[in-house]
């Protein structure tokens, strides 16, 4: 039996709507008075069967990168660590809407907090929308935070 706690699952990105995804959320959070999730997914490593890792330039900056965004993780955690807020930070590689999807079992989400960034129907066309692909198969409630409209 799940104890009284809510759970707050929050995939963030770093993009400009994140922001706008830590106030709701922590907003909610003292609401609910929930725990919160915070999930960061980095894109898989392409794989090229039959070939060499690539040149350590390369290996460099992509771990550089990695660092760099674990970096940011941190400083949303303590955002709403400070705030008073219980929050585990989690930084995991995957497929992005899988990814959530996964750890909103694993976690027990009751709620998904998500930034929403406001693309065009052309790029959703092309590329698919986190935001609904979550919507589409998510076990719990999700909360849509739009991106900041251009005045």
């Amino acid at each position: 039996m799940k104890d009284n706690v809510q759970t707050l699952l929050v995939p963030i990105d770093f993009s400009d709507v994140t922001g706008r995804v830590l106030e709701t959320t922590e907003t909610l959070a003292r609401a609910f008075k929930s725990r919160v999730v915070l999930l960061h997914i980095v894109e898989p490593e392409p794989d090229f069967v039959g070939f060499e890792p690539g040149p350590v330039s390369v290996r460099s900056s992509v771990a550089k990168e990695f660092h760099q965004e674990h970096k940011h993780l941190e400083d949303a955690k303590q955002r709403l660590t400070g705030a008073g807020i219980a929050v585990v930070a989690l930084q995991i590689q995957g497929a992005t809407v899988e990814k959530i999807l996964h750890e909103s079992t694993q976690q027990k989400a009751d709620m998904i907090v998500l930034g929403s960034h406001g693309h065009g129907a052309l790029h959703k066309l092309l590329t698919g929308s986190v935001a609904a692909g979550v919507l589409k198969e998510a076990a719990c409630p999700v909360v849509i935070v739009p991106s900041a409209k251009k005045a």
